[in-house]
């Protein structure tokens, strides 16, 4: 397993000589994508456990970079790693992360968008080749496995296609309760039943 620095120096803008990955990964995607980093990263090290949509901190460990000790704190037991995300992403941690970007001119405005500054640091850090593809792509880089399903399974929906997806479940609700109902006129006496009709329309 190939394990990546935590740290790159990015050379060109002397008030910011040094860039860690979690400093990237903001620019890259601000706090979403620092989440995502932490969660692969800690992951890669061992010292979090990812089962279908749930993470655990394992083993005795103790990460320098403030923002996996505070993953690791969030998680003594197992939690789900959108719960994670959401704690993480308004974490002191993380907000650190976007004022020390600010202060140095690398982000901008409310929502911390790199400046061109920024991006030129951004830019210069993607070639080097001690870093993780994920930090500047995200989860979708990584190869198919409990973490890329994990993490991915925990990021949110577009909000149209979140709509849509609700329409389309409560269509199948009333179409499973029609069945239900068809079937339950049909079946008449004490003939043999498949157990409560809908048991298969939440699939």
């Amino acid at each position: 397993m190939r394990v990546f620095r935590r740290s790159a120096a990015v050379m060109g803008e002397p008030q910011t000589a040094a860039l860690d990955l979690y400093d990237l990964a903001f620019l890259a995607g601000g706090a979403q994508r620092v989440s995502d980093s932490a969660v692969i990263a800690l992951s890669e090290t061992g010292s979090l456990r990812i089962r279908g949509s749930r993470v655990r901190a394992v083993g005795e460990a103790r990460p320098a970079h403030p923002v996996e000790q505070a993953v690791l704190a969030w998680c003594p037991h197992s939690r789900t790693i959108t719960s994670v995300h959401a704690a993480l992403r308004a974490s002191p941690e993380v907000e650190e992360i976007g004022r020390r970007l600010a202060a140095r001119g690398l982000v901008t405005g409310a929502r911390r968008r790199p400046t061109r500054a920024g991006k030129r640091q951004l830019q210069a850090a993607e070639r080097d080749e001690g870093l993780p593809t994920y930090v500047f792509v995200g989860p979708t880089v990584l190869p198919n496995g409990q973490v890329r399903r994990g993490v991915l399974g925990a990021h949110p929906l577009p909000s149209g296609l979140g709509r849509a997806l609700t329409r389309m479940g409560r269509a199948l609700d009333r179409d499973s309760d029609f069945d239900a109902d068809s079937d339950s006129h049909s079946d008449s006496g004490g003939g043999f039943s498949c157990g409560g009709g809908g048991g298969g329309g939440s699939d």
